[in-house]
């Protein structure tokens, strides 16, 4: 049996290296630029809320709303993603973000920053940050949780080089001045979306074609790859028009484990970041100085540049990467007692103490949570799942920054919202670990026993296509045929089931099932072709 040639829904091997460490790079800026800004903008509260007469809870949806909408949009840049490809939308992307703050310099009430700084530039993360996340585990695939590790570093790097440099900038030209200056910052986004290179065109031939073809519509695409195959059809037909069509694939909630993993997600969700995005107001309303203030994210983010990389190294090791959604689940776990066990912390000592330790986990949940997921629904499947469950995440994130501002403001305390968002996640470290020890954990081996009889259904639909079609050319050659497609047939399915096994013996199941009763007792008679 022939290999088709590669089209644009099909991906070459991820190289794990060469041109990957550059899309590593990239993805290390856009998530250091998409977790870090909403943080950074906290430092800008005090004087807006001078500026424009309001109260933390109003400030706090600046930062919600950036962050509904880096979630919000998921759906969305999956929809383009498939549609245009990843470098376009990423380009396209930097440039809404830059423009959004630019645009906040000039605005003259909240609501017209709600827009500008926080629906366009919140827009514009999304569309390069979600792209970056996909075109990492398109190139790494043995040493993905390292490189998830590597590029989800680039938040704690950020944070802590954004929070000084915004509180210099302020003080030096004013919270206007800064969101300009901020927004020529952002056009490195669009410098990291151009070394986004298609996979394809690292092992086709002719050089830049197939990168070029990225940038055409599918139906151009398509006629190009037909004419470089010297195959009529090779790009279009009866199966490119249906990846064609399923731009967001829903399947993936039929997924039990993506089920339990986006409701954990979700309360997750609710308390992570609050702690990081209310802690300056906390500090400066204890009378400590803007500058010092300012200093506790920064002490968040260094001691998270080291722990998301090491979280990522540990997740790769054998020992914990077939048991990673346990690590997530202890990382939560963490950094929920860490907000509980601080939450009376009443000095400049105490605070920073609490940064050190909420730097440590809140580390390794961002290191972890990609690669669980990824882990999961599988790298082909990632596009459409990361972009549903950013969605649901972004209800998350409108209802906790601004329920924590509107506490503070009702109750004068800052204990209460670090009780709620410890407890959050607590509940949520709960959630996952239970659902993947009691549930998920059962029904992975009957899940693939149904993969394995499904593939050998779909196999044999090939095969009687394949017959069908060949029923004019002889006898003789029919049946040579047909012998050497039942051969294919039973040996895929056993190469299926023992993938299965070694699978089921790495989370160590019993893989002394013989191969023939995971066929459902199919004996050598069965699997034998029968003359017509």
């Amino acid at each position: 049996m022939g290999n088709p040639s590669p089209g644009p829904s099909q991906t070459a091997e991820p190289p794990d290296g060469g041109w990957g460490w550059m899309v590593l790079g990239g993805c290390f800026v856009i998530t250091g630029f998409s977790y870090a800004f909403p943080k950074a903008v906290s430092v800008y509260f005090k004087e807006l809320m001078h500026d424009f007469h309001i109260g933390y809870s109003d400030t706090a949806w600046i930062s919600s709303i950036i962050l509904a909408m880096l979630y919000g949009s998921g759906p969305l840049c999956s929809i383009m993603v498939n549609r245009f490809g990843c470098r376009p939308v990423m380009l396209v992307g930097g440039l809404l973000a830059s423009s959004g703050m630019i645009i906040a310099s000039f605005s003259i009430n909240i609501t017209q920053l709600y827009m500008s700084a926080g629906v366009v530039t919140g827009l514009g993360l999304a569309l390069n940050f979600q792209p970056s996340l996909i075109m990492l585990g398109r190139y790494f695939d043995k040493r993905r949780p390292l490189a998830n590790g590597l590029a989800a570093a680039g938040s704690p790097v950020f944070l802590s080089a954004l929070s000084p440099i915004g509180q210099l900038l302020q003080d030096a030209y004013g919270w206007r001045g800064a969101f300009l200056i901020m927004g020529g910052l952002l056009l490195n986004c669009c410098t990291c979306g151009a070394v986004m290179r298609p996979l394809e065109s690292l092992k086709g031939r002719g050089g830049g074609r197939p990168e070029a073809r990225e940038m055409l519509p599918p139906d151009k695409a398509d006629a190009e790859q037909e004419e470089n195959s010297g195959r009529p059809g090779a790009g279009s037909g009866k199966g490119a028009g249906r990846s064609r069509s399923k731009l967001l694939d829903f399947s993936v909630f039929r997924d039990r484990g993506f089920l339990f993993y986006t409701m954990a997600k979700f309360i997750l969700v609710l308390g992570l970041f609050v702690p990081p995005i209310m802690i300056v107001n906390y500090a400066k309303d204890m009378g400590v100085a803007d500058t010092d203030a300012a200093f506790l994210l920064s002490i968040i983010g260094f001691i998270d540049i080291f722990a998301r990389p090491l979280s990522g190294l540990l997740a790769g090791l054998p020992l914990f990467r077939p048991r990673v959604a346990y690590f997530l689940s202890f990382s939560m776990l963490c950094n929920g007692l860490t907000d509980v066990l601080s939450a009376k912390a009443a000095t400049y000592t105490g605070l920073v103490t609490f940064c050190v330790f909420f730097g440590i986990s809140y580390g390794m949940v961002g290191a972890l949570q990609f690669e669980v997921l990824m882990a999961i629904v599988g790298s082909q499947n990632f596009p459409s799942a990361i972009g549903l469950l950013l969605l649901i995440e972004a209800i998350a994130v409108l209802i906790g920054p601004p329920s924590a501002g509107r506490l503070v403001d009702t109750f004068k305390n800052y204990e209460l919202i670090f009780y709620m968002a410890g407890t959050e996640l607590i509940a949520s470290a709960v959630i996952l670990s239970g659902a993947f020890r009691f549930c998920l954990k059962r029904e992975r081996p009957r899940q693939q026993e149904g993969r394995v009889e499904e593939e050998g259904v779909v196999l044999g639909e090939v095969s009687v296509g394949a017959e069908g079609a060949g029923t004019g050319e002889g006898s003789l050659a029919g049946e040579g045929s047909r012998e050497q497609r039942s051969d294919t047939v039973t040996e895929g399915q056993r190469e299926g089931c023992t993938e299965a096994a070694a699978e089921s013996r790495a989370e160590g199941e019993s893989p002394e099932q013989p191969v023939n009763q995971q066929l459902g007792d199919q004996t050598p008679e069965d699997s034998e072709p029968h003359p017509n």
